[in-house]
C-alpha cells in the first residue's frame, strides 16, 4: 500500500471534525464554544423543517416540515425520523407547556392546539374578536403558564404552506391567559412579528420582525411585573443584511438567533446587544431550541434538515 497515496485520499475525502462552524467575535462567546465539538446533521429531506421542541422526557425532538404537512421526531437513543403527526394542518411553531404539553401554531387551521396527554386536540385560539387569525406562526410560554404566540400571516400569502387568503386581521403578537383563555393582542405595529423567546427571569420578551428590512431588527419589550401586558417595544439590535426567525435564550441572558439569507448563521447576542458569536449553517437556518440531557445541545431547523451541535451554554428554556 502507498502510504502517502492513502494520505492524500484522507485529506480528500475527510471533513475535518470539528468543522469550522464557530465564529468567535468577542472574547466572552469562547467559554460557550467546546472546542471537540462539530456540528452534525441529524436528518435531511423536508422541505421546510421549523419548530424545534425537546421533550426530555422521552429524549426526543418534534419538528415541523411545514409543506410536508407533518411533524416529524427524532429519537436522541437511535437517531431514527418518523412521523409524529400527519396530517399536522401545516403546523410551523411547537412548544411544551408548564405541564409539558405540546403547544402547536397551525398555518392551515389557522389556529393554535394543544395536545392533551391522552393524544386529543384542543384549539386554544382560533380567532380573535369575531375575526380568524392569520396564521400563528411561533409560540413561547410565560413562567405563569400564559402562552404567547405571533401571528405575522405567512401561512396564508400562498398555497405551499397553507391556503391563500386574505388576512382579516393587522399582524400582532398575542397572549392567551392561562385562567380564562382569553385571547389579548400585546404587541401591534411590526410588518411580520416572527420569532419570539422570554428573557430567562421573564422581565423581557424578545420578538424578530422578518418583514421589515428598514431595519432589519430585533426587538425587546420589558413585562410587566404580573405577566400579562408590556411596555412599549424598542430595538434590541439591527441585525443588518440578515432577517431573523427562530430565538432561544440561555441561563446567562444571551440570545441566541437565526440569521437568515445574510449570513446564514446563529447569531449569539449579550443582554447587552452586542454581538458575540455565530454558528454558521450550510443551510438557512429557521428555529433553534436547546435540549439534550443537560440542555447543552442546540437543535436547528435549517431549510430540508435538522443540525446539531453541543455547546457550553445551558438553555433557559426546553420548547
Amino acid at each position: 500500500m502507498n502510504i502517502n497515496s492513502t494520505v492524500r485520499n484522507w485529506e480528500k475525502d475527510t471533513t475535518p471534525y470539528p468543522e469550522p462552524f464557530v465564529e468567535v467575535i468577542d472574547e466572552s462567546f469562547k467559554r460557550y464554544v467546546l472546542g471537540n465539538a462539530g456540528m452534525e446533521r441529524l436528518y435531511t429531506g423536508s422541505r421546510w423543517t421549523e419548530g424545534p421542541a425537546w421533550f426530555g422526557d422521552g429524549r426526543y425532538l418534534l419538528f415541523s416540515d411545514i409543506p410536508n404537512n407533518r411533524i416529524l421526531r427524532w429519537t436522541e437513543e437511535t437517531g431514527i425520523v418518523s412521523e409524529y403527526r400527519n396530517p399536522s394542518y401545516n403546523a410551523n411553531g411547537n412548544a411544551r407547556d408548564n405541564l409539558g404539553r405540546l403547544i402547536t401554531c397551525e398555518h392551515l387551521t389557522r389556529r393554535v392546539t394543544r395536545t392533551e396527554f391522552d393524544g386529543s386536540i384542543t384549539i386554544i385560539a382560533d380567532s380573535f374578536r369575531n375575526s380568524k387569525l392569520n396564521a400563528p406562526n411561533d409560540v413561547a410560554i410565560h413562567k405563569d403558564g400564559a402562552i404567547w404566540f405571533t401571528d405575522p400571516g405567512y401561512g396564508i400569502l400562498n398555497n405551499y404552506e397553507g391556503d391563500r387568503s386574505e388576512p382579516e386581521l393587522p399582524t400582532a403578537v398575542y397572549r392567551i391567559d392561562p385562567s380564562s383563555g382569553a385571547v389579548e393582542v400585546k404587541a401591534t405595529g411590526l410588518v411580520r412579528p416572527n420569532g419570539l423567546c422570554f428573557s430567562p427571569d421573564f422581565t423581557h420578551v424578545y420578538v424578530s420582525d422578518s418583514g421589515s428590512n428598514n431595519p432589519n431588527a430585533i426587538y425587546v419589550y420589558q413585562v410587566s411585573n404580573n405577566g400579562d401586558s408590556l411596555a412599549e417595544g424598542k430595538i434590541f439590535t439591527e441585525t443588518g443584511e440578515d432577517s431573523t426567525d427562530g430565538m432561544r435564550c440561555d441561563t446567562d441572558g444571551n440570545l441566541w438567533a437565526s440569521a437568515q439569507r445574510g449570513t446564514n448563521s446563529i447569531t449569539i447576542y449579550n443582554d447587552s446587544s452586542a454581538l458575540i458569536g455565530r454558528i454558521y449553517l450550510p443551510e438557512v437556518p429557521s428555529n433553534l431550541t436547546f435540549g439534550g440531557h443537560k440542555r447543552n445541545r442546540l437543535f436547528i431547523t435549517a431549510s430540508r434538515s435538522i443540525y446539531s451541535i453541543y455547546t457550553d451554554a445551558t438553555g433557559a428554556s426546553l420548547s
